[in-house]
């Protein structure tokens, strides 16, 4: 059976997507199809940031993005990195969102927080409950279209925080194109997999028209909560979503789903 995959490839990963991987080792026959163009900004102001550790609390990242947007910064400064802001950074709490940013962070030599979390919800009680009120403010680079329910949770307990938009998010712009030679050459897949609320509102208004009728047929998943109630509000009946944001646990709900 045919799965369709509504996501980014994997920065950094050698070989096949993980999560084609694991879809094609149950069976499956998975495509992936980028949905979301990125354009990274600010990133003279981040790199700054990157280099005064000591007006921060700790870091925050909710994205392989965001940590991408690092790892820009610190091409040509990585000896000074290693030297001067490492460290001073591993002193404090750097708070990840998955395992897949979790290992992005590792890459930078920092010591992740957080990584079975699996979403900012999670992530904002964890912490509320470590982080004193008095601490400087952590510092979060995050997109254009970041979720607010983290930010809106740490001030909301007395946790200083300061934001830094380092990403913006758009559609990608074959999104179309590739949905429709993906459903002309296969036509509806068994189940369409979603990894966030903008690959949903990107996404869904071409799917609705390729698919027709046959969209009843098709088993939507959702690789998370937040992007499951995207899926809903947007009219969807979704038939899976993973236990937790991995591509284990994904292709588990999805093979439920199936059968």
């Amino acid at each position: 059976m045919n799965v369709l995959l509504l996501k980014e490839p994997r920065d950094g990963e050698q070989g096949a997507d993980p999560y084609i991987q694991e879809m094609t080792s149950r069976g499956l026959q998975a495509t992936l199809l980028p949905v979301l163009s990125f354009k990274f900004v600010s990133l003279n102001t981040l790199s700054d940031k990157l280099f005064q550790p000591e007006k921060h609390g700790g870091l925050i990242f909710t994205s392989p993005r965001a940590v991408e947007a690092v790892k820009m910064c610190l091409e040509d400064r990585r000896e000074e990195w290693e030297r001067m802001a490492k460290d001073k950074w591993n002193a404090k709490s750097v708070y990840v969102v998955g395992k897949a940013t979790g290992a992005l962070v590792r890459q930078l030599g920092l010591n992740p927080l957080g990584e079975d979390t699996g979403t900012a919800e999670v992530l904002s009680r964890v912490i509320i409950e470590r982080e004193d009120t008095s601490i400087p403010p952590l510092f979060f680079p995050c997109g254009s279209i970041k979720r607010e329910v983290l930010p809106a949770a740490l001030r909301e307990n007395g946790v200083p925080l300061e934001t830094l938009t380092v990403y913006q998010t758009s559609e990608h712009p074959d999104v179309v194109k590739n949905l429709s030679n993906y459903f002309a050459a296969q036509g509806p897949p068994a189940s369409v997999a979603f990894f966030s609320p903008s690959g949903v509102s990107f996404c869904l208004p071409a799917l609705r028209g390729l698919a027709g009728e046959r969209l009843a047929q098709i088993k939507f998943a959702a690789i998370g909560p937040t992007t499951r109630d995207a899926m809903q509000a947007a009219g969807l009946s979704v038939s899976c979503t993973a236990e937790k944001p991995t591509a284990q646990h994904l292709a588990e709900a999805i093979c439920k789903a199936l059968k």
